[in-house]
C-alpha cells in the first residue's frame, strides 16, 4: 500500500477534542507549494467504541454538512464516552463550491473508493478516509441527499448484513437513527464490496455502517434536518457514546426495498404526476413530458413499470433523455427486528 501524501493536524488517538484540518497537497500556480484543507473534528474520551461520521462527499447535499458541524460545535469530550470522528465536508472542493463533483478534478469521490494516494485530489482523500480513517471504525455513518437533481424524504440506507453481528448492529443503527423511511439492500455488501462509494469502503473495512438520504434540490430542509441532527445523537445513544443524552420515544421506520428508477426518454419540461410518498401502479401515467418549443406538440406520457412508492423524485423541471425522474420503492419482505 502505498503511504498517503495527505498530513492529519488531529492525532487520532489523543484524548480529547481537537479541530484541524486534512491537508490534501494541492500544487497550482497561486501557490506552488499549497494544500486543501478538509475539516475534521476528533472527540474522544476513554475506552469505548470508535464512530465515524461523514458528510459532503457530495458537495451540494447539506443536511449531512449542517448536522456534523453542529455535532462538532456542541460536543466536548467530557460529553462523549469512545471516540467521534466527524467530517463534514470530505470532498471539501465539491462542498465548497456547492457541486456534486469537485470542480478540481471533476471527481464524483462517491464513485472513486478504493481512491489512490497518488492520484487527483478527490482519489487521495478517498484513499485517506478507506485506508486511514475507516480502519480506525467500529461503525460509520455516511450523510447524503437529492443533490440539486433529485428530493428524497429522510431514508437510512443499509445493507442486508452478512453475520449475526453485522445484523445485530445495522439494525441498533437503523432504529436508533429513526427516519421514516429505510432502504434496505437486498445484496451486496460484506468484506468483499467492489462498490466505489463510501458504504463500499467501510464494508471492505469490516466496518458496520449506513448511509442516508436527506432531501435535496439543493436546498436544506429544516424538517430533515431536525429529523437528521435527532437521529445522530439518538445513535450516540444507542451505542453508548452520549450518557448525559435521553432519547425520546421512536417514531418507527418503513422498511423498503428499491423497484428501479424510472427515466425521461425525450427532453423537455418534466411534469411530476406523483409526489414522493405516493402509491404508483404498473403501467400508470406518473409524469408528462412536455415540449412548449415545439407548437401543437402534445405532452409524452411517462408510464411507470414498476408497483410500490416514490422514494425520490426529480427537482428540476428541464430534462433530458436519460434524466432520472423517480426512484420506485415497495415494501421491504423482511423486517428490521
Amino acid at each position: 500500500m502505498t503511504t498517503t501524501q495527505i498530513i492529519s493536524e488531529v492525532d487520532f488517538e489523543a484524548e480529547g477534542k481537537q479541530s484541524g484540518y486534512l491537508r490534501v497537497p494541492h500544487s497550482v500556480d497561486r501557490s506552488a507549494y499549497g494544500w486543501l484543507p478538509v475539516p475534521i473534528t476528533v472527540i474522544c474520551n476513554g475506552a469505548g467504541p470508535t464512530l465515524v461520521i461523514s458528510a459532503g462527499v457530495h458537495g451540494d447535499e447539506y443536511e449531512g454538512q449542517v448536522s456534523v458541524s453542529q455535532l462538532a460545535n456542541d460536543l466536548s469530550a467530557q460529553d462523549v464516552v469512545g471516540r467521534l470522528i466527524l467530517l463534514p465536508m470530505l470532498n471539501f472542493p465539491a462542498a465548497q463550491a456547492g457541486r456534486r463533483v469537485s470542480p478540481i478534478d471533476d471527481g464524483n469521490m462517491n464513485r472513486l473508493y478504493p481512491g489512490d494516494p497518488r492520484g487527483t485530489p478527490s482519489e487521495m482523500i478517498a484513499h485517506f478516509h478507506e485506508d486511514v480513517i475507516l480502519p480506525l471504525a467500529d461503525y460509520a455513518v455516511d450523510l447524503h441527499s437529492g443533490g440539486s437533481s433529485l428530493l428524497y424524504p429522510a431514508t437510512v440506507l443499509r445493507g442486508p448484513g452478512h453475520t449475526p453481528e453485522e445484523w445485530a448492529g445495522l439494525k441498533t443503527l437503523t432504529e436508533a437513527f429513526d427516519l421514516p423511511y429505510t432502504w434496505i439492500f437486498k445484496d451486496g455488501g460484506g468484506k468483499g464490496s467492489t462498490a466505489r462509494t463510501a458504504m463500499g469502503a467501510a464494508n471492505r473495512k469490516g466496518v458496520i455502517n449506513v448511509m442516508a438520504e436527506l432531501g435535496g434540490g439543493n436546498t436544506l430542509t429544516p424538517e430533515i434536518l431536525a429529523q437528521t441532527q435527532r437521529g445522530l445523537r439518538r445513535i450516540l445513544s444507542a451505542l453508548g457514546m452520549l450518557p448525559g443524552y435521553s432519547p425520546d420515544a421512536p417514531q418507527g421506520t418503513r422498511a423498503l426495498h428499491v423497484q428501479g428508477s424510472v427515466y425521461a426518454y425525450d427532453a423537455g419540461v418534466f411534469e411530476p404526476c406523483k409526489g414522493i410518498g405516493d402509491t404508483v401502479k404498473n403501467g400508470e401515467t406518473i409524469a408528462l413530458i412536455h415540449h412548449p418549443e415545439t407548437p401543437g406538440r402534445l405532452p409524452d406520457r411517462v408510464i411507470s413499470p414498476f408497483v410500490g412508492i416514490v422514494l425520490a423524485m426529480r427537482a428540476m423541471a428541464q430534462v433530458a433523455r436519460g434524466d432520472a425522474l423517480y426512484q420506485i420503492a415497495d415494501d421491504a419482505d423482511c423486517q428490521l427486528a
